[in-house]
Protein backbone atom coordinates (compact mmCIF):
# COMPACT_ATOMS: atom_id res chain seq x y z
CA UNK A 1 0.00 0.00 0.00
CA UNK A 2 1.58 3.25 -1.08
CA UNK A 3 0.53 6.39 0.51
CA UNK A 4 -0.79 7.93 -2.57
CA UNK A 5 -3.58 5.45 -2.80
CA UNK A 6 -4.13 5.53 0.95
CA UNK A 7 -4.71 9.41 0.39
CA UNK A 8 -6.56 8.76 -2.90
CA UNK A 9 -8.93 6.80 -0.62
CA UNK A 10 -9.01 9.43 1.84
CA UNK A 11 -9.95 12.62 -0.54
CA UNK A 12 -12.38 10.54 -2.41
CA UNK A 13 -13.60 9.84 1.37
CA UNK A 14 -13.60 13.67 2.02
CA UNK A 15 -15.26 14.66 -1.58
CA UNK A 16 -18.13 12.07 -1.53
CA UNK A 17 -18.98 13.57 2.14
CA UNK A 18 -18.70 16.76 1.24
CA UNK A 19 -20.99 16.66 -1.47
CA UNK A 20 -23.80 14.44 0.43
CA UNK A 21 -23.92 16.89 3.12
CA UNK A 22 -23.91 19.94 1.35
CA UNK A 23 -27.38 18.38 -0.78
CA UNK A 24 -28.98 17.66 1.93
CA UNK A 25 -27.73 20.44 4.33
CA UNK A 26 -28.24 23.53 2.01
CA UNK A 27 -32.45 23.89 1.61
CA UNK A 28 -32.26 23.69 5.53
CA UNK A 29 -30.21 26.43 5.70
CA UNK A 30 -31.83 28.37 2.84
CA UNK A 31 -35.19 28.09 4.68
CA UNK A 32 -34.18 28.77 7.94
CA UNK A 33 -32.31 32.02 6.41
CA UNK A 34 -35.99 33.31 5.05
CA UNK A 35 -37.75 32.04 7.97
CA UNK A 36 -35.38 33.89 10.43
CA UNK A 37 -35.78 37.04 7.65
CA UNK A 38 -39.29 36.82 8.15
CA UNK A 39 -39.33 36.56 12.09
CA UNK A 40 -37.26 39.58 12.23
CA UNK A 41 -39.12 41.58 10.34
CA UNK A 42 -42.27 40.54 12.19
CA UNK A 43 -40.71 40.28 15.35
CA UNK A 44 -42.17 36.80 16.10
CA UNK A 45 -40.18 34.55 17.94
CA UNK A 46 -41.16 31.61 17.81
CA UNK A 47 -39.23 28.15 18.28
CA UNK A 48 -41.39 26.12 16.67
CA UNK A 49 -41.29 28.38 13.47
CA UNK A 50 -38.04 28.59 13.00
CA UNK A 51 -37.68 24.70 13.63
CA UNK A 52 -40.58 22.73 11.83
CA UNK A 53 -39.74 24.21 8.48
CA UNK A 54 -36.09 23.48 8.17
CA UNK A 55 -36.93 19.92 9.58
CA UNK A 56 -39.74 19.10 6.99
CA UNK A 57 -37.49 21.06 4.02
CA UNK A 58 -34.30 18.68 5.26
CA UNK A 59 -36.56 15.60 5.20
CA UNK A 60 -37.91 16.28 1.85
CA UNK A 61 -34.68 16.78 0.64
CA UNK A 62 -33.36 13.15 2.23
CA UNK A 63 -36.28 11.35 0.40
CA UNK A 64 -35.86 12.95 -3.02
CA UNK A 65 -32.28 12.70 -2.57
CA UNK A 66 -32.12 8.86 -1.32
CA UNK A 67 -31.31 6.97 -4.04
CA UNK A 68 -29.06 9.68 -5.24
CA UNK A 69 -27.00 9.17 -1.99
CA UNK A 70 -27.33 5.83 -2.08
CA UNK A 71 -26.05 5.10 -6.00
CA UNK A 72 -23.05 7.46 -4.84
CA UNK A 73 -22.49 5.36 -1.57
CA UNK A 74 -22.76 2.27 -3.63
CA UNK A 75 -20.16 3.44 -6.81
CA UNK A 76 -17.87 4.56 -4.05
CA UNK A 77 -18.28 1.05 -2.10
CA UNK A 78 -17.41 -0.63 -5.44
CA UNK A 79 -14.59 1.85 -6.29
CA UNK A 80 -13.07 0.53 -2.82
CA UNK A 81 -13.38 -2.92 -3.47
CA UNK A 82 -11.80 -2.85 -6.83
CA UNK A 83 -8.99 -1.43 -5.24
CA UNK A 84 -8.57 -3.73 -2.52
CA UNK A 85 -6.05 -5.50 -4.52
CA UNK A 86 -3.57 -2.32 -4.42
CA UNK A 87 -4.03 -1.85 -1.20
CA UNK A 88 -3.03 -5.30 0.37
CA UNK A 89 -0.43 -5.94 -2.69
Amino acid sequence: MTPDIAADIAIDALRLVMLIVMVLITPGLIVGVLVSLFQAATQINEQTMSFLPRLLVTLVAIGLSGYWVSDKLMQYTVNIFQRASQLVG
